[in-house]
Formats: C-alpha cells, structure tokens, sequence
C-alpha cells in the first residue's frame, strides 16, 4: 500500500501539481489531499489504484467535499466519476446538486 501511495506521489510531483506547496514539507501529505489531487491532475489508472489503499467511502466523502464542488472546469470528470465510481443513476443531475449545495453552503457563511 505505501509502494502505491508513494508511487501516486511522485506521479503528482512530476507532473508539478503540488505548484504552490513547500516541497520540503510534503512528506506527511494527507490521505485527502493526496486522492484529491490524483482525481484532479492524474488518469483512471492511477484513480483506479485510490481504491486499493483508501476505503471506498473515504474515497467518497474526498470526492464530494474537495473535487466535485469545484464547477464547471471539472464538471466532465465528475460527472464520469459520479457514473463510473460512485454509481449514480443521473451523473448530470447528482453532479449539478452537489455543485448547487455547495455554493448554497458557502452563501449561508
């Protein structure tokens, strides 16, 4: 499992995703920024191997509290990951209610 999540490390430090963190502080990164940051900059693959060290749910709960509130830009991956990974019967419509529960939340502040 720590093979995998180095792995996915790397890949994201690679790829330069952690652009605006301190390199030197990154290796306690936290299981939510790590599968957030794979759903945002990496591939199905590299989503695939979340689920073979993170439980299902946490999964979950990152993907609707970090990655399918962030709106349009994203919108296509998380209407696939809402079909795909989370089995959502109407990807649209869940994704569009997840956005529109956020922003609400955020107006309510």
């Amino acid at each position: 499992m720590e093979d995998i999540r180095s792995e996915l490390f790397r890949k994201l430090k690679d790829e330069n995703c952690f652009w605006s963190y301190d390199l030197s502080k990154m290796d306690d990164i936290s299981d939510e920024a790590l599968i957030e940051h794979v759903m945002l900059y990496l591939d199905i693959e590299d989503i695939n191997k979340l689920f073979n060290i993170f439980r299902y749910k946490k999964v979950k709960r990152v993907w609707l509290d970090r990655v399918a509130p962030q709106g349009e830009m994203y919108r296509p991956y998380n209407i696939l990951y809402a079909w795909y990974y989370f089995g959502a019967k109407r990807p649209e419509a869940y994704v569009k209610s997840i956005e529109t529960r956020h922003i609400n939340k955020i107006l309510a502040a």
